[in-house]
């Protein structure tokens, strides 16, 4: 009777443990296939998302490379952030593992803040605007043409052709002067007129001659004034405008332009004068 009831008794115990352990197999299984489902779903979410960002800013023609980087950047970021909610879901405590990546994020901010701050710079750089790639800038300490904007740096190529890199914090800190932004630029000139000079005439003559130069725009029309004086003569502002594509050829073409003009007969060489008083002694 005694090995009955404990057979017995045992019997219960084990069905109600293997009871047990169907009841939690079967919640904890019924997770794991929600957290598949879930991430699954999710990576499909991102993927578009990604997408859609990317193709949004390839309209606005924004560098490729920075493209790439936006793309990474972001299904990085919605990928742990996505991990992170599964773990959570699935009981896992993520309060410390928060906290761990928060003190590696903290750690690596000091170590690479100049390469950090250059990366946030670039970001609004995209975001922006202020220059695209192409475009002719001032900037950093370095004018030249915008060849790519990357991650932490701008590649800028001067009128020399010197490949010049330019950490996107400093350019961001900095002024940026977009040469190429506008529909025309103003080339300043200065003409030294002697002071027995036709000035007037030599306003005309500027004015005729500069209109007939390849690329200088009729509109607006070339100015030519007296800028100021000197112990020479009257000192002339010849401002010509063009394309900003075209501003090197019209500034060569038009100081050549002066020199012909001035060269001619009628207007005499600014030359320094000089008045010598002799007194005689008897």
């Amino acid at each position: 009777m005694d090995q009955t009831a404990l057979l017995t008794e045992g019997t219960e115990k084990a069905n109600a443990l293997l009871a047990l352990v169907i009841q939690y197999a079967t919640q904890f299984g019924l997770k794991i296939v929600a957290a598949i489902v879930f991430l699954l779903i999710g990576r499909w979410l991102i993927r578009v998302s990604v997408g859609v960002v990317q193709t949004s800013l390839s309209r606005q023609s924004i560098d490729p490379t920075v493209l790439r980087y936006v793309g990474s950047v972001i299904s990085v970021t919605l990928n742990v952030l996505l991990v992170i909610g599964l773990l959570g879901y699935l009981g896992v405590q993520t309060t410390t593992f928060a906290a761990l990546l928060a003190a590696v994020g903290l750690a690596i901010g000091m170590a690479w803040s100049g390469l950090l701050a250059n990366l946030a710079a670039g970001g609004f750089i995209i975001a922006l605007r202020p220059f695209k790639v192409g475009d002719v800038i001032s900037a950093g300490g370095v004018t030249g043409t915008v060849m790519e904007i990357g991650l932490f740096v701008t590649a800028i190529n001067t009128p020399d052709n010197i490949l010049t890199l330019v950490g996107n914090n400093k350019i961001f800190a900095d002024n940026i002067q977009n040469l190429s932004h506008n529909p025309f630029r103003r080339v300043d000139l200065q003409a030294q007129l002697s002071g027995a000079a036709d000035y007037q005439a030599a306003i005309d003559q500027l004015k005729a001659r500069l209109a007939l130069v390849p690329n200088v725009l009729a509109t607006p029309a070339v100015d030519v004034e007296i800028l100021s004086f000197t112990v020479l003569g009257p000192v002339l502002a010849v401002r010509p405008y063009c394309h900003p594509s075209n501003y090197g050829q019209v500034m060569f073409a038009s100081n050549k332009v002066i020199k012909d003009v001035l060269a001619d007969a009628a207007f005499p060489a600014p030359m320094p004068t000089q008045t010598v008083i002799m007194q005689q002694q008897v």
